[in-house]
């Protein structure tokens, strides 16, 4: 959990890297709350037509957004790419495919133009 608030925390920072840990667990948690979000939209019967989500859903949603960008431009600068290289995800299919492909890598050992190793500072 506490990887899941460090992100929330640096929300408004773009500069420096994101390990994968960092990202995978920010976006496990992500899943696990917007899956409780859609269980008490079910519940409580705010689903919006028809759809199996509703109100708390997209009130999640939006404000996890801007975390969200914000861990992926850190992750992209730790295997050494430009946070604009998220855009890729606007190609069809293969744009995201890439882009998963980039997280899941090993990011660059040392100091890069970005900031210095995660790793190294690795919260445990």
């Amino acid at each position: 959990m506490k990887w899941y608030l460090l992100a929330l925390k640096k929300y408004d920072v773009l500069r420096g890297r994101a390990s994968r840990k960092e990202l995978g667990k920010f976006l496990f948690y992500n899943l696990v709350f917007i899956l409780l979000a859609i269980a008490t939209d079910n519940i409580l019967g705010l689903t919006a037509a028809g759809l199996p989500y509703g109100l708390f859903n997209y009130v999640y949603i939006t404000a996890i957004l801007i975390p969200t960008f914000a861990v992926s431009i850190r992750r992209l600068h730790d295997v050494g790419k430009s946070g604009w290289f998220s855009l890729i995800v606007l190609v069809p299919v293969l744009g995201l495919i890439w882009l998963i492909i980039l997280f899941c890598s090993n990011g660059v050992d040392g100091q890069n133009r970005y900031g210095s190793d995660p790793k190294e500072m690795a919260i445990n």
